[in-house]
């Protein structure tokens, strides 16, 4: 018998994860912004820069902004997440001179949208990264050690 184990998370380590997660994302962000109106990037250098900006952001502000509110986000389930996500997109809307995002409102659709699209994305690096384990065929007795 085989046993399957899924990764939650896609293995990006190191700097080579770093930039498979900007390759990815910024694929997303091209796909995000052709079905988003009223959200505008250039060309695929604007998409690419966006993309390592958001990710720096995610990695870095996200956190802080989540831990400052922490009981704001209690409060609502967690739907304040998606305000932190489309303040994120905000800010790299500012840093990137050739993306735009016109509203609040758009740049939380955008970031659902460009969440769903990288889970979409990542797929194939999730079924790749899977682990098979092989197990012994049970025969009918009991081990100790297979308590759990």
């Amino acid at each position: 018998m085989k046993i399957v184990i899924h990764n939650r998370l896609p293995n990006y380590t190191g700097p080579w994860g770093f930039v498979a997660q900007v390759i990815v994302m910024s694929l997303a962000v091209v796909i995000a912004a052709r079905l988003m109106p009223g959200v505008e990037v250039s060309n695929i250098v604007t998409a690419v820069l966006t993309a390592a900006i958001i990710a720096l952001l995610n990695n870095f502000l996200r956190p802080v902004l989540i831990m400052l509110t922490l009981p704001l986000t209690a409060v609502t389930l967690g739907l304040f997440i998606f305000v932190i996500n489309a303040f994120i997109i905000l800010c790299a809307s500012a840093l990137v001179p050739s993306f735009h995002v016109s509203s609040f409102g758009t740049a939380l659709l955008f970031s659902l949208l460009l969440t769903a699209l990288n889970y979409l994305l990542e797929l194939p690096n999730r079924w790749l990264n899977r682990k098979t384990i092989d197990s012994p065929d049970d025969d009918g007795h009991f081990d100790p050690y297979e308590e759990i």
